[in-house]
């Protein structure tokens, strides 16, 4: 049954993500961790006229956070954060509501429909997004 969720799709992303390192001057970073299985990933972020401009991961996770990060990565620059929330309340959906995958930019998250019924999964295939959700949270924050 595992194989489902570690299909040759999911593994081909979790071997190519992109934008993995760090931003000279970010304007957010935040981290998002799993308790339950130890993955962690860090993000950084510079939007500029409502969209992402600039991004970089750090990420400690296992094949399902790394895929993840990794279509978050592909699809990440030219995004709004509005876009970048959506796939994240869509993704949590998918997985723990039995929502339809997401669509429009983030569509690709749909290869992770499986992970569906792995309730022990859900956490780590949200890293990325919950991160740079919380990211963008501090970028959008009221200055005091």
């Amino acid at each position: 049954m595992l194989d489902d969720i570690y299909n040759n799709k999911i593994l081909e992303f979790a071997g190519n993500i992109p934008l993995l390192g760090h931003l000279d001057n970010p304007q957010a970073d935040a981290k998002a961790h799993s308790r339950l299985c130890g993955s962690t990933v860090s993000v950084e972020v510079s939007v500029i006229d409502g969209l992402i401009t600039a991004f970089a991961q750090d990420v400690k996770a296992c094949a399902l956070g790394q895929a993840s990060a990794s279509i978050l990565g592909r699809n990440v620059i030219g995004a709004s954060p509005t876009e970048v929330r959506n796939a994240y309340t869509q993704l949590h959906a998918m997985l723990k509501e039995d929502g339809p995958p997401p669509s429009g930019r983030f569509a690709e998250l749909s290869f992770l429909e499986p992970v569906r019924s792995y309730k022990a999964r859900h956490a780590s295939t949200m890293l990325a997004f919950e991160a740079l959700v919380k990211a963008l949270d501090a970028v959008e924050a009221p200055v005091a």
